[in-house]
């Protein structure tokens, strides 16, 4: 049976945790950041309107531009009818303000509203969402389409770029639709970039010899993406927020649900061009945007890429770094279970669901691999809450017909994308005491079970 989050939230003892919220109601000062939860109807295109939820009327949200170190005032107030809470993905931020209700933040009931001081950390690419639970409902969590992008800055911060564009990738309208197997997952109506469908928003607009630097988030409930600008190559410079020891320039950017990737774009072939999804069928739903140079006119131009090309390892170091205590092993085995024609799979960590699912105390200051062994027939964006980690060894499958070589150093990340049937393992360093949550961003395998809360000892 599938426990109601309240009812793993009991069991899990995070609710009595709820009670250590930092609220400062009583404060009359105004805040830094005032963030409204508010129904919402956006138009995508002229006369295709879409039914969702948002921050302060945005889809996305306001854009977060902050300072390293320096503490903000945060108040969010819920104006929908469903307890609602904010997650700051990527930040290292103290459980009770991260924004997992398991971790012990306290959802926001409707017509009340939260407020807190952040101090945010690290510098870099992050952004803010939805953590509620959706189930049944894909109007919610995820799929409303609450998000917003936060740029954390370090003080000395010296950009190498003429201009940057901030780009949200989101699938709307999702509906369940049967798999081979007979199990249901969603599928889009449409897709964006920034809210809108191709030819609906407003242009890139850049001029001849600029260096652009592009920071694009894939905020979909479930969909993998891949990203391509005609006539122009890409230079990754970040993933995740994180520099990348080993910037690459690609033909195109796979991001999974919930990553981001900072890519410097050279703009040396004026015209007008497509930026967008590689695959057709996902472009056909939208997701696509005009890129103009100035002086530039005419029908915009897309060039078809022959394949789809990713991998991590490409923006890693090439040398190795022993390290002078060896981590501890965490295996983490994923399955999922069929539950019948016409309904959607659940998920085990280890044989076990959330809230069941744990592993044993994380000792603070010591390091830790997690070796995430895919048994499903899924790929699976992970992310752990409140740490960063660096990534090991990429995709060797399960059989072990071929070998993938370890000691990657120096990409580090909070979502990695694991695929089907492959073993993927990262290090961190266990260096945030606290409740932290792990899961799949996809969000209709997070609702059904695949969660588990990690603690220290």
């Amino acid at each position: 049976m599938m426990l109601s989050r309240r009812e793993a939230l009991r069991l899990s003892g995070a609710a009595a945790a709820s009670a250590s919220f930092p609220a400062l109601a009583a404060d009359l000062s105004p805040p830094d950041i005032r963030l409204d939860i508010t129904p919402l109807v956006i138009e995508v295109a002229p006369h295709r309107e879409v039914r969702t939820t948002a921050y302060n009327g945005l889809a996305p949200g306001p854009f977060l531009r902050l300072r390293e170190g320096r503490p903000v005032t945060v108040e969010i107030t819920n104006r929908t009818d469903r307890p609602e809470v904010l997650h700051w993905h990527g930040l290292f931020l103290p459980p009770a303000i991260d924004g997992a209700i398991e971790e012990g933040t306290p959802t926001i009931e409707p017509g009340s509203s939260a407020r807190y001081t952040l101090t945010p950390r690290p510098a870099g690419f992050r952004w803010y969402h939805s953590h509620a639970m959706a189930m049944g409902d894909l109007t919610r969590g995820l799929y409303s389409g609450q998000h917003g992008m936060v740029m954390i800055e370090a003080p000395d911060e010296r950009g190498d770029y003429d201009q940057e564009s901030f780009l949200a990738l989101q699938d709307w309208e999702a509906r369940l639709t049967a798999s081979e197997d007979g199990a249901m997952n969603p599928a889009y109506s449409v897709s964006t970039i920034n809210g809108k469908i191709m030819g609906a928003g407003e242009p890139l607009h850049v001029r001849q010899g600029q260096r652009l630097l592009l920071h694009v988030l894939n905020s979909s409930p479930s969909e993998v993406h891949w990203i391509a600008l005609s006539g122009h190559e890409f230079n990754v410079v970040a993933l995740d927020g994180n520099p990348v020891p080993n910037p690459r320039t690609v033909p195109m950017l796979r991001l999974a649900p919930a990553e981001r990737v900072c890519a410097i774009v050279d703009m040396n072939n004026p015209g007008v061009w497509v930026l967008g999804e590689v695959r057709r069928h996902a472009q056909a739903r939208g997701m696509a945007m005009i890129v103009e140079y100035a002086g530039q006119a005419g029908v915009p131009r897309w060039q078809q890429q022959p394949d789809l090309s990713w991998n991590y390892q490409q923006f890693a170091t090439a040398t190795t770094v022993e390290s002078t205590q060896p981590p501890i092993l965490v295996p983490l085995v994923f399955q999922s279970k069929f539950r019948g024609h016409g309904a959607m799979e659940s998920w085990t960590i280890n044989d076990k669901a959330y809230p069941d699912a744990g592993i044993a105390p994380l000792i603070e200051g010591r390091r830790y691999r997690l070796q995430f062994i895919n048994k499903s027939a899924d790929d699976h964006p992970l992310h752990l809450h409140r740490h960063s980690f660096e990534l090991r060894t990429l995709g060797k499958p399960l059989d072990g017909a071929r070998s993938v070589p370890e000691g990657i150093q120096g990409v580090v990340k909070d979502v990695v994308l694991v695929d089907a049937q492959t073993v993927t393992e990262v290090e961190f360093t266990a260096n945030h005491p606290g409740a932290t949550l792990f899961h799949c961003h996809q969000q209709s395998h997070m609702d059904r079970g695949f969660m588990m809360l990690i603690r220290y000892g």
